[in-house]
Formats: C-alpha cells, structure tokens, sequence
C-alpha cells in the first residue's frame, strides 16, 4: 500500500503538468514504511514506487518527441534509483541510531545526486522536483537564494520528518525537535517568498509575444513559402505595435536566413520597435547557428545569440554558440534561446550582468509546453531578470523576475498572439553571485553522512 500510495503522489505530482501540493506528500509511504521493514523491502519499495510513478513520462518521451525505447526507459527508472540510494542510507543511518542524521539523509543524496546528474546530463536540469512547484510563488522565492537545489531539499526534509513522526527508532524529543525544524524552515521560507512578492516593480516595458505557423518548419526566407510566412509575421508585428508594443518575441527557428533580413530591420526602423526573430543562420563555409537575430531601432546590423545548448540529435547540424550577449540601451536586455533556459548558467551569467528582461525564443513540443516554460520562469528567479518567451507548439509567457505569469497564450494547437506589461526590477540575487554552493554544501554533507554510516561502532564495556 505504501509502494502504491508514493507511486500514484509522484505520477500526479510530476511530469509535465504536477499538482505541486501532492508533490510534496509522495514520498511520505514510503518513508514511513522504511523504518518499519528490512532494509531491501524499503530500498525495493522506494525503487518501484518512483519508477511506477515515472510511468507518466512515457506518453511525452515515447509518444510526442519519440526518443528510443531505451532511452525513455532509463528516464523513467533513473527517479527510482535516486530514491532507493536515499532510503538505503536513511534505513542504514536509522538503524546505528543516528535519527537526526537519517532525517538529512533523504534531501542531502537526493540533491546532490540531482545536482551532479545536471553536470553531466545533455538535458540539464530538466524534471528536477523544484519545477513542480512553480505554482507555489512563495515557495519557488528560495531560488533566488539556493538555486532550485533548496526548494528540492526543502520538500524532502519535510517529508521525512512527517515520515519520523511515529518511527520507533527515534524517541518523542527527536521527533518533536524533527517536526519543529521542518516547520520553522517553511515558516521562515513562506515569510521570505512573501516578503520578496511583495516588493514593487522600478519599471516596465510593453512587449508583444507572437507564434503563428506551429507545425511549419523553418523556411529560406527568400522563397515564396518563406516570404508568405514573412508577410504574416509583419502583419502580426503591425498589431502588436497598434497596442503599444515596444519589443516583440518570435519563436525559434522560423526561417532560415542569411546575416539579416531586410523585411525585419525595417520594420524596426520605422516602428521604434525591438524584434527578436529566430533564425536558423547560413554562415559562410557551410556553418549553421539556431540563432536569436534582434532587430533594434538606431542598429545599423541586428544583435545576435547563437543557441548553447542544443538538443541531442535534433540539432546536431548546428554549430553551438559561447558568449552572451546584451543589448545596448535600457531597459538592460539579454538574449537566450529555448533549451538555454534548462541550464542555470543562464541563470548565473545574466545576473552577474544585471540583466532585467530577458527575450527567448523557443519551440516546444505541444505537452511540454507549461513545463518547458516554467523551467525558463526558473532562471528568472534565480538570475533577478523577467523573461519574455515566445514558444511555437508551446506557451508564450511574460514572467517577472519573482516568478509571477503576467501574462501567458497557448500556440499547442493554434497561432498566439499576447500583448502585456512586464514589470521590471533593480535585482541582484545570491544565487547569481554564488552559484551552486547550495549543491556543493549537499555534496560535503553526504560524504559526512556516508561516513556516518560506514564507520565502525564501538560499544563501551562495563
């Protein structure tokens, strides 16, 4: 029953559209259950009850974006390994009596190997347990502190020590000292997050998100297909001005272009607009860049982003980009591109550089688009900067530097078109000074755990 209850919580409560408050209740069976079985039932249970629960990813992975079977499975199994490490040495830790340290125990390996998966992984941080709680603004505030390494650590302590409420291994001071720390930790993070919710924007920018042509491919600009599609965005720009926009997103790879595009300069010209188009670039010498071609008022050529990271297989014609760039003039504008938001380097670099507003064109894959969005919304927090993001089969959002959806269009399955005011702040974060020392502190303390649960035991003798 306890195997069942965390695998039906972690199938609702992650993917690609989590309740977040169930997300936070999945691990408790198991956990409770772990105190009161040997060892290998928990380990097992806790392997099962994630990879059951994974399950959920099978439609998205298999069926939408079509990666192998094996490589869909091991996403799938991949939770459940974490979890079972987690409860083996929680289980071990319980067992020589050292409750306080197995209450860390859950958090601290799952963290660190979370974090140490990003490291390596081509996708990033993408299903990390802090983006289900994307609804829940006051929680997702610690980013800007931890990263989202803290929000994940946060919900698992807290798990465990509602999991040790009634376990035998520790007496009624130990849990009570347990359950009070949880409690004074989220006191202390809810108050932050309403704290920081509550501060005022300093100023803001009128911007205009349009993804028309979803299942189109990208078109040479200069072919008729090319310059229908063209015409159609000029119209679509022409009605995002007639409401007052000053800077507009266009989705990733629409066309397929040379170092400009006419069409777009002038329009930016006459319109005192900023555009931002996505472009996949023909370099000389074969070279191909998904890039972020911006169009500005006063430039003689447009600024450009080339993508960083780019999707394994899908995009391997692509030469990936090293630098990040900034536009000139206020509000400070930078520039990324899609999957360059599921990594906090984003996060890190536009912050350090004070950037306010960051414009993102992106291309989802229709089931991922709340998910793929949130993740981008992510950065935000933790870097201090809004984002504007305009997604073809996805969303397009306009999200503040706290986190908040001012203003948000569906292009799953139709063209979108959204105009808003996006409020702007003065922020500089801890998380863009520090980076991931939140994950590297979880990484000292498991050692420390580790060595807790490996080192000899002696008894004193009478």
């Amino acid at each position: 029953m306890a195997t069942a209850l965390t695998a039906i919580g972690w199938w609702l409560g992650s993917g690609t559209h989590p309740v977040w408050w169930i997300t936070w209740l999945a691990p408790v069976p198991v956990l409770w259950l772990a105190s009161r079985v040997r060892t290998r039932w928990a380990v097992a249970s806790a392997f099962l009850a994630m990879a059951i629960g994974s399950g959920n990813l099978w439609s998205y992975m298999h069926g939408h974006i079509g990666l192998p079977f094996g490589v869909v499975v091991f996403a799938m199994l991949w939770p459940g390994v974490i979890f079972a490490l987690c409860v083996l040495l929680h289980k071990r830790l319980l067992r020589r009596g050292r409750v306080v340290a197995a209450a860390l125990a859950v958090p601290v390996t799952w963290v660190a190997l979370a974090f140490f998966n990003s490291l390596i992984s081509p996708h990033g941080t993408f299903f990390d347990i802090a983006y289900t709680q994307m609804d829940a603004l006051a929680v997702i505030q610690l980013a800007a502190i931890t990263g989202i390494w803290g929000i994940g650590a946060l919900m698992l302590f807290v798990a465990t020590a509602v999991a040790l409420l009634s376990a035998s291994q520790a007496n009624a001071r130990t849990r009570r000292a347990l359950a009070g720390s949880a409690l004074l930790l989220l006191v202390i993070v809810l108050g932050f997050g309403i704290w920081r919710l509550a501060a005022p924007s300093t100023s803001q920018a009128r911007v205009g998100l349009i993804a028309l042509d979803q299942t189109g491919k990208p078109v040479a600009i200069d072919s008729p297909e090319g310059q229908a599609r063209q015409d159609r965005y000029l119209a679509a720009l022409g009605r995002a001005v007639d409401q007052g926009a000053q800077i507009a997103v266009l989705p990733e790879g629409i066309f397929a272009a040379g170092a400009s595009i006419p069409a777009f300069a002038e329009f930016a010209q006459q319109h005192s607009m900023t555009v931002d188009v996505g472009v996949n670039l023909q370099e000389d010498h074969g070279v191909e860049r998904n890039t972020a071609m911006v169009f500005q008022p006063g430039a003689v050529s447009p600024a450009m982003h080339h993508k960083h990271h780019l999707i394994p297989g899908f995009e391997s014609r692509f030469t990936p980009g090293n630098t990040f760039q900034m536009l000139t003039g206020a509000p400070r504008i930078g520039l990324a591109i899609c999957k360059d938001m599921d990594f906090q380097d984003f996060s890190k670099a536009y912050g350090q550089r004070n950037a306010q507003l960051l414009l993102v064109p992106a291309w989802d894959f229709v089931e991922d688009g709340w998910l793929h969005s949130r993740m981008a919304i992510m950065r935000g927090v933790e870097g201090g900067f809004a984002v504007a993001r305009a997604a073809r089969s996805g969303r397009l959002t306009l999200s503040d530097d706290r986190g908040r959806v001012v203003a948000e269009a569906s292009s799953e399955q139709d063209d979108a078109e959204r105009v808003a005011n996006l409020p702007l702040r003065e922020t500089q974060t801890l998380y863009a000074r520090w980076g991931n020392w939140f994950a590297w502190l979880d990484v000292v303390a498991l050692l420390a755990l580790l060595g807790m649960a490996v080192a000899p035991t002696f008894h004193r003798s009478r």
